[in-house]
């Protein structure tokens, strides 16, 4: 079974095209306008072995609120298509992930209800272009347009870009283990039925 989506949305603001599939090799293609939510982007895809074709057009003279946001809410939809009833997947997913100075914890649910918490806390305005409180944005998207529980807290860490790429990546481990299949459980991990 093919697990894939292929999203466009369209605003006066953005336009956005996403194409991931969830059994990958990690491969992507990724043109933001932002070069380092581009390389954050990357590494999502890289560490979680999805492959992740997104080109996002936006109105990057205001600032890049709107393409971040928008662009979260394209990978979320993304996501929760390709996942699709949920049947054999472990629906849970955690991670602790170490870069230099910084650790960050992630925990998803993909139980078909969204919510966010993060602790993070930026010292620097930007990074690389990508203005740093947009980075909750885009989580708080991810996890409301895949209506998942995705939460995050940073263990320790001061460098900015540490901990955002920390933050990244383990999403990206996170939701691969969320995602990935368990011969034992032959409908969805619900006590409900469904997800």
């Amino acid at each position: 079974m093919s697990r894939t989506a292929d999203i466009e949305r369209n605003t006066k603001e953005t336009r956005i095209r996403a194409k991931l599939s969830l059994d990958g090799t990690g491969a992507s293609k990724i043109d933001t306008g932002i070069g380092f939510f581009d390389h954050m982007l990357d590494g999502f895809a890289r560490h979680g072995l999805f492959d992740l074709e997104l080109r996002a057009d936006g109105d990057l003279h205001v600032d890049c609120h709107h393409t971040v946001e928008d662009t979260g809410i394209v990978l979320g939809n993304a996501i929760r298509s390709a996942a699709g009833d949920k049947k054999g997947i472990r629906r849970y997913g955690s991670c602790i992930l170490p870069m230099d100075d910084a650790l960050v914890l992630c925990a998803v649910d993909l139980s078909g209800r969204p919510y966010y918490v993060s602790d993070a806390v930026f010292q620097a305005p930007s990074i690389g272009g990508l203005d740093t409180e947009t980075i909750g944005e885009f989580f708080y998207a991810v996890s409301y347009s895949a209506a998942m529980n995705l939460h995050f807290k940073v263990l320790s860490g001061s460098n900015g870009h540490h901990i955002c790429e920390a933050m990244f990546k383990a999403f990206a481990k996170a939701l691969d283990a969320a995602v990935s299949y368990d011969d034992r459980i032959t409908d969805v991990l619900s006590t409900k039925g469904s997800l």
